[in-house]
């Protein structure tokens, strides 16, 4: 899993990171910050500002986004085109239904990264989706929210040290 990134010779090994939003207790602000502290790769010995060595974040269930107060209803989400009359307002339960709440989560964590030119490749890299399935179940290795699997619980490595330990135990004759 390393690769060589920008014109640095470092190699960088990326993990996955599974969030499941539904299940989790944090209001949609706590849990955008520790999602952009993973993207940013600021939980890692290595980290750089000025490189890119964050990870991948795959939210899933974002449907149940949690709010505190009346954030869903009154917090207005504006875009303008800089031309005279163009100020378009959406708020939140609008956006939820129009665009998901993978968007709303998506926003959130895009205020909390760096405003530089990392910020659209940091971003990229996290997946959001409605549902609980999603097509990265092989490489999510660990669950952000403590109900992990650690890689050697996972039945074909535990298969692959129980043969280990077999043919290490077993007499050369």
């Amino acid at each position: 899993m390393s690769q060589v990134v920008g014109k640095t010779r470092l190699a960088y090994a990326r993990s996955w990171h599974h969030i499941d939003i539904g299940a989790d207790s944090r209001a949609l602000g706590r849990v955008a910050s520790s999602i952009a502290l993973i993207l940013m790769g600021k939980h890692k010995p290595i980290f750089d500002p000025s490189t890119d060595c964050g990870d991948y974040v795959v939210a899933t269930d974002c449907a149940n986004l949690h709010t505190t107060g009346k954030k869903r209803f009154q917090k207005l989400y504006r875009t303008h085109t800089t031309r005279p009359g163009s100020l378009k307002e959406i708020n939140m339960d609008r956006m939820m239904a129009k665009w998901g709440g993978g968007e709303v989560l998506r926003k959130a964590v895009s205020g909390m990264l760096p405003k530089n030119r990392l910020r659209k490749e940091r971003l990229a890299r996290l997946k959001t989706f409605e549902g609980h399935a999603h097509p990265y179940g092989e490489n999510v290795l660990k669950v952000a929210n403590g109900g992990g699997q650690s890689i050697v619980e996972m039945p074909e490595i535990k298969k692959a040290f129980e043969e280990a330990k077999g043919s290490a135990q077993a007499p050369a004759s």
